[in-house]
């Protein structure tokens, strides 16, 4: 019997997730949910360490979550970003009062 993939639109939208549909677990000791993500080690693996989350490794350098580990790796690296964000071109130019302004 021949099966024929739906489009994307027509799809449900827990089987657009690919990782979930390999059926992968979470990377995190002590949890066996399906995880919903697969992220970049070299990436990921400082924001998930300092949410205290513990991971395995793997031979792939990806690290697979689960929603409620990816919210708590997430939420970390949202609030790191804020400390660290970037000024903008034109408020760091007028702030340093350095060569031409225009006006």
């Amino acid at each position: 019997m021949l099966k024929l993939k739906l489009p994307k639109e027509l799809r449900e939208k827990g089987d657009l997730s690919a990782t979930a549909s390999k059926g992968k677990s979470c990377s995190v000791k002590d949890c066996g949910e399906i995880a919903i993500r697969s992220l970049s080690e070299n990436k990921w693996k400082t924001y998930v360490e300092k949410a205290n989350l513990k991971i395995f490794e793997n031979r792939q350098h990806k690290i697979f979550l689960c929603k409620k580990h990816y919210r708590d790796a997430n939420k970390y690296r949202k609030s790191q970003e804020k400390i660290y964000q970037k000024k903008g071109f034109l408020e760091n130019s007028a702030a340093l009062g350095k060569g031409k302004r225009w006006d």
